[in-house]
């Protein structure tokens, strides 16, 4: 690596990067998961967690990846043999799918072109073709981090509503909540999955499952084999502030001061920043005269954008040269968009000189990997956010 001196950018789209506030938290002398001071800390954690999801109902937190949040939603909602609806939206709601098929599920997996969302108009029609209501749920992804487009989850349920079917709705935001509007109590998701590393700004490490009364009310018959995920013993263990099992306890630690930092700025303020930082780099884009791969405007992710490179030039090269010469990492593109895209993480603990910085190493690695572009990106950028913050 040509350059190492200065801190490193982590402009993936997660893990992102982790502030020093919730560095020193976790950095906490770990305490007894057993005793009085960790219960009164967890019933605050548990209280105030919810404010994030925007619900009153329970939400269950894991020692585990995203993936374990998935699986905790799948496992306690459903039963061998239930058939889902699922949507090819990215990498992600593919490996979704895959993880379903494992659990002897039987997925109904809608194609997609990783160009677009899920389409309300499809869900509708599929439910409402399904008189005798054999799907049992319907899974989206509300933000694919593979791709950067973000589904509308409100108009999904609206779908459904529409269709009059009964089917659980499970929504994966592991890459949106805390970054993106997320409302699980008024869109009526039955499950919404989460995890700790990206608009959070956590290490990886928590998941969690945000849970409606109906789903609470279906996991009741689930017929699914599970223990480490079982939703009953964690709820009523966390009713007086502790786990049935040994907690991350000083990733919780971190999920206090995280919860704090965000509550603190005001969810619609984060929101705000968000969307301005990705309107900035959309702009940088364009003037360089690159696409960007979300084809829908109202579909646009807040909290990264995936960019095309042109015909002929490798994602991959470009990336190793801004690696090599900025000491920057960019997210790789995943599957079907392996080596065709670059992705840009902008969320989480982020501000405009970090993203100023990030946008100028792009266009200087642009320029030593010989890809075919315009300059003026960043200033592009930098015009957008001074009119914003002015």
């Amino acid at each position: 690596m040509a350059n190492t001196s200065g801190r490193h950018f982590l402009q993936i789209p997660g893990p992102t990067n982790v502030p020093d506030r919730v560095l020193r938290a976790i950095d906490n002398p770990t305490m007894d998961h057993r005793g009085p001071a960790f219960g009164e800390m967890t019933r605050a954690l548990l209280a105030d967690v919810k404010k994030i999801f925007k619900t009153n109902s329970h939400v269950v937190i894991y020692p585990a990846s995203g993936t374990g949040a998935w699986e905790a939603a799948l496992v306690n909602t459903l039963s061998p043999g239930d058939r889902v609806l699922m949507y090819e939206t990215g990498q992600f709601a593919t490996l979704w799918q895959n993880l379903a098929l494992r659990l002897k599920l039987v997925p109904e997996f809608v194609p997609g072109d990783w160009r677009h969302g899920v389409d309300p108009a499809a869900v509708e029609a599929h439910l409402s073709a399904d008189k005798e209501h054999a799907i049992k749920a319907v899974c989206m992804v509300h933000n694919e981090t593979s791709t950067g487009v973000a589904s509308r989850v409100g108009e999904v349920r609206k779908a459904i509503d529409r269709a009059g079917h009964p089917a659980l709705f499970l929504v994966d935001t592991i890459s949106s909540l805390g970054s993106i509007d997320y409302r699980h109590d008024e869109w009526k998701v039955d499950v919404t999955v989460a995890g700790s590393q990206k608009g959070l700004m956590l290490p990886p490490g928590l998941s969690f499952n945000a849970v409606s009364q109906k789903a609470l009310e279906a996991s009741k018959s689930s017929q699914m084999t599970k223990s480490f995920w079982a939703w009953d013993e964690m709820i009523a263990a966390n009713a007086t502030g502790y786990f049935p099992y040994t907690p991350a306890t000083n990733l919780l630690y971190g999920l206090r001061e995280a919860l704090d930092m965000l509550l603190e700025e005001g969810l619609d303020n984060v929101f705000a920043r968000h969307d301005r930082f990705a309107e900035a780099t959309r702009r940088a884009v364009q003037a360089w005269g690159l696409e960007v791969l979300c084809l829908e405007p109202l579909e646009y992710s807040s909290a990264l954008t995936a960019v095309l490179m042109p015909e002929g030039h490798s994602a991959d090269a470009f990336r190793a040269v801004v690696l090599d010469k900025f000491n920057m990492s960019l997210g790789n593109g995943l599957n079907k968009v392996a080596d065709k895209v670059f992705r840009i993480g902008h969320l989480g603990d982020f501000n405009e000189l970090m993203l100023m910085g990030t946008l100028a190493g792009i266009e200087m690695g642009l320029g030593l990997a010989d890809v075919p572009h315009q300059k003026g990106g960043v200033d592009a950028a930098m015009r957008y956010l001074e009119s914003e913050v002015g």
